[in-house]
């Protein structure tokens, strides 16, 4: 695991020393900490929404051990009304939803945009996924881009670059996911994995105390 994601780091560019010694300690307590063997198998797809163009990503597995299954955007025109961008969000996630069968989705929190305008068409943007979600009966899972950036990369304000490059590492890809939509759409779903390993590793550690 570690020759394989971390010792390439060596010869990758990141903003700060401190922003790669985060990533090394991330990688190594989460290594540490699950077991994948007794994590359940689950399919995620990862959502980062957006009006104009939104990323969607499936990775399969279970605990770390996990793969990309395909990733890939949904595209609207700025010149259509608003509303036909959201029926097309809506139907073009539906068919990923349809092709791909996911057990959980992952999305991206709401977060500060100093344009409101643009916050809020991001906001009915995530509301029409979410309701698609709970009409298919997926768990929904929902991570702030901090803590998104933090678990992926091991740093909370890193660049699209730079979790581009993770992405391609943890999943072993030849290269980087394009467009970056459909990368931070992995990004996202791999932080489910993470977090869902943990919450599971919890939840039976309490019920084998009682």
């Amino acid at each position: 695991f570690f020759s394989g994601v971390f010792l390439p780091l060596a010869s990758q560019r990141y903003s700060s020393l401190s922003s790669c010694v985060c990533l090394i300690l991330s990688g190594a307590i989460s290594y540490l900490l699950f077991d994948s063997d007794k994590v359940s198998h689950m399919r995620v797809l990862g959502i980062d929404p957006g009006s104009e163009t939104l990323g969607w990503g499936v990775v399969d597995g279970s605990g770390l051990k996990y793969s990309a299954v395909d990733f890939g955007t949904v595209k609207s025109s700025p010149r259509e009304a608003f509303s036909k961008r959201l029926l097309k969000v809506y139907t073009g996630v539906e068919e990923v939803i349809e092709r791909f069968k996911p057990d959980v989705l992952s999305i991206e929190e709401a977060f500060y945009a100093a344009n409101v305008g643009v916050a809020m068409k991001l906001g009915q943007v995530r509301g029409v996924i979410l309701v698609l979600a709970e009409q298919r009966g997926l768990q929904i899972a929902e991570y702030a881009p901090r803590l998104i950036k933090q678990t992926v990369v091991g740093y909370g304000a890193a660049e699209k670059h730079q979790v581009g490059e993770m992405v391609r590492l943890l999943l072993r890809l030849k290269a980087v996911p394009t467009p970056h939509d459909a990368a931070d759409a992995l990004a996202i779903a791999i932080c489910h994995f993470h977090h869902a390993g943990m919450q599971d590793r919890i939840g039976k550690a309490l019920q084998n105390k009682r």
